[in-house]
């Protein structure tokens, strides 16, 4: 039987997290006990929160953990760390320093309203957030080992584990704003620079899936995870605008499936087929047909009323051949930007050892949640870091054959006006 793990169908709607608010704390070694006051008990009980968790005011915060880390990790043998020191900073952890000041803001609430537990360096200061922050993204971005991220802060292995993990759920709660679908005006700014763009019109985003390679134990193991490729993953789907912003992520799903079962059962494909998505305003051509709002998948995808996908025969005509290059061309967008998801945020790209399967789906929403992040801070995505291959390389797209009728219709009727746009443009 299939693993039951956390499935996240965001943009969607969110995930309801079996383990949300549930966070197991490693406990520090216990200390001897030491005569205290009545004055000393007395203030240590006015320090008790209404939940009667103490709150413990530490002495010192390693707020200077820029300047360690920097100063140890800048001349790294065998890493091509820029000299710079704003743009090294953006090398390790893929935001710059504004952005990064803006995730802090969303996540320090929750990093400082629960008890330490331990969090501490090997000189026995507090953990800024800044620091719990940095250590969590430096962990998504590297992919590195905890014990290899904990050396380069000076911090244990458990602590990136335990850190990282806090990191991990306050985002994916605080920053939900970050992922979702677009309202009318938005949709009608994408459709506009899809158009302008590719010359689709109607055009509300492109769509695509990948895995994300994990191994399981021999006790765990089940065909459901195991892909095409012979590999363990999980898929994750995604679809985006003309910025490569996700406007609407699934995951959680065993990379056993191909893409048109995974598209059936998410909430997205609900909505579409009821009416509620990608229901929109229409747009008339000079000949009276109509073109309803629809969103480009490739081959693998069922061809449907509103997700075109290409003709699977690139030769037969000139106006299928226009249709295929343009779609093309909308397409690479969700490719890209899975390339470039994979490539920042390096922990997708590795072979997971053994990931809990339940806690899985939040890493990949939140790597795509740091993406949006980035896009919408005004940031810009590295470049450099992307993918330079496909972001599912060694993977082949298997053709579904499912195609409905008013999905070719639409399809013919836009290859026809592509075609005839094309013919009658001035040659330059």
């Amino acid at each position: 039987m299939p693993l039951q793990v956390a499935l996240i169908d965001a943009g969607t709607k969110f995930s309801q997290h079996p383990n949300r608010g549930r966070i197991l704390f490693s406990s520090m070694a216990p200390h001897k006990k030491s005569k205290k006051s009545k004055r000393e008990l007395k203030n240590l009980k006015k320090r008790k929160n209404v939940n009667g968790v103490v709150h413990v005011e530490p002495k010192t915060i390693e707020s200077d953990w820029w300047d360690t880390f920097w100063l140890k990790n800048s001349s790294t043998q065998g890493c091509s760390v820029p000299n710079d020191e704003a743009e090294g900073f953006k090398y390790f952890f893929r935001v710059s320093k504004k952005t990064f000041g803006y995730i802090c803001s969303l996540v320090r609430e929750d990093l400082i309203s629960r008890p330490p537990s331990g969090l501490i360096n090997i000189e026995g200061r507090l953990l800024s957030v800044e620091k719990q922050v940095a250590i969590a993204l430096r962990r998504l971005a590297s992919g590195e080992s905890q014990v290899s991220v904990g050396a380069a802060f000076g911090v244990g292995q458990s602590t990136v584990s335990q850190v990282t993990w806090r990191f991990i759920e306050a985002l994916e709660e605080r920053a939900k704003h970050h992922l979702k679908w677009p309202d009318s005006n938005r949709m009608e700014e994408i459709k506009s620079k899809f158009e302008a763009s590719f010359g689709l019109l109607n055009c509300c985003g492109a769509i695509d899936a990948t895995h994300i390679i994990m191994t399981l134990p021999a006790v765990q193991t089940s065909d459901d995870w195991c892909d095409p490729e012979n590999n363990y993953s999980m898929l994750l789907q995604g679809i985006v605008d003309h910025e490569m912003r996700f406007l609407d992520i699934v995951t959680g799903w065993p990379g056993g499936m191909t893409v048109s079962r995974l598209l059936k059962c998410t909430g997205f494909f609900k909505l579409c087929e009821g009416g509620e998505r990608l229901n929109g305003n229409v747009r008339t051509l000079s000949g009276g047909e109509e073109i309803r709002e629809f969103i480009v998948g490739g081959g693998g995808y069922p061809l449907l009323p509103w997700l075109l996908t290409p003709y699977e025969t690139d030769g037969l005509s000139a106006s299928i051949s226009t249709f295929n290059a343009m779609h093309e061309a909308a397409r690479l967008l969700v490719v890209r930007a899975f390339s470039q998801v994979k490539g920042s945020w390096r922990i997708l790209n590795k072979v997971m050892w053994r990931p809990d399967k339940r806690k899985l789906p939040s890493i990949i929403l939140v790597c795509c949640l740091l993406h949006n992040i980035i896009i919408d801070c005004g940031d810009n995505l590295l470049q450099d870091v992307a993918l330079s291959g496909h972001h599912d390389s060694g993977y082949g797209e298997q053709f579904c054959k499912q195609a409905d009728p008013l999905g070719r219709t639409l399809r013919e009727k836009l290859a026809k006006y592509f075609h005839h746009s094309k013919e009658k443009a001035p040659s330059k």
